[in-house]
């Protein structure tokens, strides 16, 4: 189900003010940077219009800056979409193909350069809190490294308090990355933990019995829990989503300690704050797919000096352009690489340099509907190591191409939701069972090319390229993801060459 942000109802009035006594910073003045990260945490929020969920304090700042409904994460992996975040450059350009902990051993290519690098040497201070997940450590270093807090949100936007209110008169980047609402755990239906191999028991999500210091403990009912409608309506979908929600409240309130502190520190007109997450939802359908609810992820901006507030934004705007707007925001020059391909004939498609993949969004910030922010591509090619399954995407305003480059192997899945309830309930009934709008057996083996008509299936269910009357968007969608591959200097060009 999707709904209508309640800050729409604002918009239709005229702009909401900014609170009397906030004036904007002068000319000249810091251009301090707030970027709060969380894991796995789609478009669920009362200001997206989730009506359930609590969230005020999210809620708070969509209300006071601007909040997209178009915004997308460009592959819904971790590591691979962090490396995009901190550098504007899809993962394939990256190098970070997948996860770089333990075994799967991924990093980027040494010569990419981040934005903790490139804001550091503008005379930023850095620092981070929390997740990390890129490698090499000298490609993403920090200046600071400030000791997280776990699952405990509110402990860890504490932490952040020396360094918010420190005597330094250089201007800061601080990137908080909270763990949450990732999953981590089993729980019975007792309450107690269960072994993680459990398929029957629900993912706690992080949250444990007696809670955290400081941190207000919010429960739901499975009853009361809004169903995607990209997943099976099913008990244990349900238990895994009332999990989720107390995950997502916890992050809510870690954020409103962290933005009181920002206040608290005389830095709240002077600070662009940006909220996202690395991708959509941590359930089979979403996370490592490039399906919608994978892909679209919240974005709120407040950047201070504006003067229209709680703006809804239907630009769609992309994770490879969080690099660029930041740049622009600290008035840094962004970066040019070279090709790196040294196949004669897979270089004569791609330009001998380029910039960043993605573009600013700060001209548009106090529009609704800017012109010419109508489309976005997604690359993904691993999660964990085993899970070898590049896909590319190219995504309009009513179309959307998916191509399968390895679209022989059987989808492969994320070690936590393969053993996840809410997939395994389904999965148990066998390969005609429902899953949401496909079966069991349509979500794991897929065709070449899918191509989807958004207006008409918003839940990518009917599969259109092989639809005489759809030739036409296919053809073009295929020659927009070619020009996309060339562009952006994706070595998977190279299998297109071949074939």
């Amino acid at each position: 189900t999707w709904f209508l942000p309640p800050v729409v109802a604002f918009v239709a009035r005229g702009a909401v003010p900014a609170p009397a006594g906030e004036a904007a910073a002068p000319d000249g003045g810091p251009r301090n940077i707030l970027l709060i990260i969380s894991d796995d945490h789609g478009q669920d929020l009362g200001a997206y219009g989730n009506p359930v969920i609590r969230t005020p304090h999210l809620d708070a700042l969509a209300a006071d800056g601007v909040l997209f409904t178009h915004a997308f994460a460009t592959t819904a992996s971790c590591s691979a979409s962090r490396s995009v975040i901190l550098t504007g450059l899809h993962n394939h350009r990256t190098g970070q193909y997948g996860h770089t902990h333990d075994y799967h051993h991924f990093a980027a290519f040494d010569h990419v350069q981040s934005l903790p690098a490139l804001l550091g040497e503008a005379g930023y201070r850095t620092a981070i809190i929390g997740k990390h997940h890129v490698e090499p450590a000298s490609s993403f270093a920090f200046e600071t490294v400030l000791r997280g807090a776990g699952r405990n949100d509110v402990a860890m936007a504490e932490r952040t308090r020396e360094f918010l209110a420190a005597e330094d008169q250089r201007p800061f980047f601080l990137y908080f990355a909270t763990h949450d609402p990732h999953r981590g755990g089993k729980r019975l239906a007792d309450g107690s933990q269960a072994p993680i191999e459990d398929t029957e028991a629900a993912d706690c999500f992080g949250n444990r019995e007696g809670g955290y210091e400081g941190v207000e403990e919010v429960s739901f009912e499975p009853s009361e829990v809004i169903v995607p409608a990209f997943l099976p309506d099913s008990p244990a979908a349900r238990a895994e989503l009332v999990e989720y929600y107390r995950s997502v409240s916890r992050l809510d309130q870690g954020v409103g300690r962290l933005l009181a502190i920002l206040r608290e520190s005389g830095h709240w007109e002077d600070t662009l704050i940006l909220y996202m997450s690395d991708h959509g939802i941590a359930f089979p359908g979403a996370k490592t797919t490039v399906y919608e609810p994978g892909l679209r992820s919240p974005l709120i901006v407040r950047r201070p000096g504006t003067e229209r507030r709680g703006l809804v934004s239907a630009a769609m705007v992309s994770w490879v352009d969080v690099a660029p707007t930041l740049l622009d925001f600290a008035g840094v020059e962004a970066p040019t690489y070279a090709r790196q391909v040294s196949t004669p004939r897979l270089a004569a498609q791609m330009p001998a340099r380029h910039g960043l993949h993605g573009r600013s969004f700060l001209p548009i910030l106090e529009q609704e509907e800017p012109e010419g922010w109508d489309e976005v591509f997604a690359s993904h090619t691993f999660h964990e190591i085993q899970m070898y399954y590049p896909m590319r995407a190219v995504r309009g305003r009513r179309y959307k191409l998916i191509w399968n480059i390895a679209h022989p192997l059987p989808f492969p899945f994320a070690t936590d939701l393969w053993e996840s309830a809410t997939w395994q309930a389904a999965y148990q009934e066998g390969p005609q069972a429902r899953y949401g709008p496909r079966s069991v057996h349509e979500y794991i083996h897929r065709p070449e090319y899918e191509l989807y008509d958004l207006d008409e299936d918003p839940l990518e269910a009917r599969n259109l390229a092989g639809d005489p009357e759809h030739a036409a968007i296919l053809e073009e969608y295929r020659a927009k993801l070619v020009e996309f591959q060339q562009r952006t200097t994706d070595p998977w060009l190279m299998k297109r060459m071949y074939e």
